[in-house]
């Protein structure tokens, strides 16, 4: 299993698939879907909720529970006013860079289809080139190609549509994988790959696992918060990514030390329950998957807070894929990194025991 490649054709496809649909937060579920199909060979059931989270289920009659999770959504922008002359003003849903914007095409998604768009930008020649105003919420704008509010509301375009770009995925140097949202479907696919290899490995676990892909995590852990009053877990472990702190104007004094290729990261938090990521490491050690450190101040910024501080306290950690550009359309991973995740969560699984605390007092 150590040694084993994870990904196949299939995985491959799925991965690309999955990442190339659009789910923002609030609009996850037609990527909960493909997400489910890709799963349902390898779980007995499914939980959903009304607000996307979805839930694949192994052994659900087990009264001892654990999560895998991630997280589904992506981060994206919202129509917020109109202009006269027919262009488009916007507000983030989620983290969105403002920064990255102008010259990007965009995706509207109104109730008549997608309508394409672009952010325009003032021409090099035409700005102050010794007082060069910056990218800002207030001055990136969308042109849709209309000169007039009524012309873009024929198009099906209103305030509340939802923004995306169209980037889609692309393999960087045969082994680095490229796309928007990657931050966090990644997630989603390690943990259904985990899924998959319980199953074609016929590995019969003492608990019931609860392979959990949530929502709404960009705008405040959300989906976590509510799917896990539903499943009143006994452990979760969360995937999520990290920076690559390696590139070009990141101070590694404040962000610390993660690279890309190096492995999983793991995460020390106030979350993060100290046996519980001592297994992690343990596992990592005996299985020699290779593994990095990382420290969180107060929060870990994840699902792993909504899972660790819910139902008076989940022994919960965090183990983080490293990443390149995020909150951008070239979001960037290492493939090797994506498969020692997907081990080193395979692999703490199979160290779990029915019933087991993680107590420090036991």
């Amino acid at each position: 299993m150590a040694k084993k490649k994870i990904i196949n054709k299939k995985s491959m496809a799925f991965l690309e698939k999955y990442l190339n649909n659009a789910a923002p937060t609030g609009y996850e579920w037609n990527g909960q879907k493909i997400w489910m199909d890709y799963l349902k060979p390898y779980v007995d059931e499914f939980i959903t909720d009304s607000y996307g989270t979805a839930v694949g289920v192994i052994n659900p009659k087990a009264k001892y529970k654990v999560v895998i999770e991630g997280h589904a959504d992506e981060i994206s922008w919202y129509v917020n006013y109109i202009t006269d002359n027919g262009l488009l003003y916007v507000i983030r849903n989620g983290g969105s860079d403002h920064q990255i914007a102008p010259s990007k095409w965009v995706n509207i998604h109104t109730d008549k289809g997608i309508v394409k768009g672009v952010f325009g930008w003032p021409a090099i020649h035409t700005r102050n080139k010794g007082k060069e105003e910056p990218p800002k919420l207030d001055n990136i704008f969308i042109d849709v190609g209309c000169t007039t509010k009524k012309e873009v509301e024929a198009l099906g375009v209103h305030v509340g549509c939802v923004i995306t770009y169209p980037d889609e995925f692309h393999v960087l140097n045969k082994d680095k994988f490229v796309c928007r949202a990657i931050d966090n479907r990644a997630g989603g696919f390690m943990i259904a790959e985990v899924a998959r290899l319980l199953h074609e490995n016929n590995v019969k676990l003492p608990f019931g696992l609860y392979v959990t892909n949530s929502v709404q995590e960009e705008i405040g852990l959300r989906g976590a918060e509510m799917i896990t009053q539903t499943i009143q877990p006994d452990v979760a472990i969360v995937t999520d990514v990290c920076h690559d702190t390696t590139t070009p104007m990141i101070n590694k004094k404040t962000q610390g030390e993660t690279k890309m290729g190096d492995g999983p990261v793991i995460s020390y938090a106030p979350a993060v329950q100290n046996r519980l990521r001592e297994r992690i490491i343990e596992t990592a050690e005996k299985k020699k998957i290779p593994f990095q450190r990382m420290a969180s101040s107060r929060s870990t910024g994840t699902d792993t807070d909504a899972f660790a501080y819910s139902n008076g306290g989940v022994p919960s950690a965090l183990i983080s894929l490293p990443l390149r550009y995020m909150h951008t359309t070239v979001e960037t991973v290492h493939k090797n990194d994506v498969e020692n995740v997907i081990r080193l969560i395979y692999e703490t699984l199979l160290t779990i025991k029915d019933g087991e605390t993680f107590s420090y007092f036991d």
